[in-house]
């Protein structure tokens, strides 16, 4: 069975930084469109970046344009979300998934920023 596995959430203070990683059991992360979704407490899950197969596109979502920035590492079979000017509003819990083609998800990194 695939197991998503998300680390590198923390505890940061507003404007300050972490860099998420994600990697998968039995998958190979490089081999498919991926994707970034976060949940913050009491609200659903927000999609919040994602990066095709080739790596040659990315997108995200208008609320994080300019500040995280998504990028994989094949041969360390690794995904990462690079998370600058962090907000308050960006605490959630981080997932990372194949886009639209989801295995079971993960426990998720917490990222909590405070004010």
């Amino acid at each position: 069975e695939v197991q998503m596995v998300e680390s590198g959430g923390g505890l940061v203070q507003t404007g300050g930084s972490l860099k998420l990683s994600c990697t998968a059991s039995e998958f190979t992360v490089g081999d498919a469109d991926m994707t970034w979704v976060r949940q913050a407490p009491g609200k659903g899950p927000e999609w919040v970046s994602a990066i095709n197969r080739g790596g040659s596109n990315v997108y995200y979502t208008n609320s994080v344009k300019g500040r995280f920035t998504i990028s994989r590492d094949s041969a360390k079979n690794m995904l990462y979300l690079q998370m600058n000017s962090l907000k308050p509003e960006d605490t959630a819990v981080y997932y990372c998934n194949v886009l639209s083609n989801y295995f079971p998800w993960g426990q998720g990194t917490q990222v909590t920023v405070s004010s």
